[in-house]
């Protein structure tokens, strides 16, 4: 019996740690994710944007995303029957509504969040491939972390 709960006690532990380190991950790339949101917001607003703004901006528009994702394609594939194309307008409807918590987070025109989108995009690749040579650089068989094909030279 004391066996069982030394076991039960040790595994409480490590899913407690497990949960933890789950959570400082998380915790970890919505900053890191944030980042380069923070910067195209900054250049496109005029450095009206704050980094707590980019934050909230950046935990809400993947929600909002899904969402509008799920809901227009029940409704499209109810409405019209399955259809690829479908999909493809589900898509766009929901980067539309991305593009809108930008607009609304960031108080800026629908050019602008379209913008702070974009560029947070490419800086965010930028970032990726940065990291990724210098993880490569000090542990040379390291995948990459990008889609980008590196070649070694």
């Amino acid at each position: 019996m004391v066996l069982l709960e030394q076991f039960l006690l040790q595994a409480g532990a490590g899913i407690l740690v497990i949960i933890a380190a789950v959570l400082v991950g998380l915790l970890a790339l919505w900053i890191i994710v944030s980042i380069p949101v923070w910067i195209a917001a900054k250049i496109l607003t005029l450095g009206r944007a704050k980094f707590t703004r980019a934050m909230l901006v950046t935990a809400v528009g993947p929600i909002v995303y899904a969402i509008v994702l799920f809901i227009s394609s029940v409704i499209l594939a109810l409405t019209f029957g399955e259809r690829s194309v479908l999909v493809v307008i589900s898509f766009v409807i929901a980067f539309i509504a991305w593009i809108a918590v930008f607009k609304k987070g960031f108080d800026t025109g629908w050019l602008r969040a379209f913008g702070i989108a974009v560029l947070a995009t490419i800086v965010f690749a930028v970032i990726g491939l940065i990291v990724t040579l210098a993880i490569q650089a000090i542990v040379p068989e390291a995948p990459p972390i990008t889609p980008f094909q590196l070649q070694q030279a």
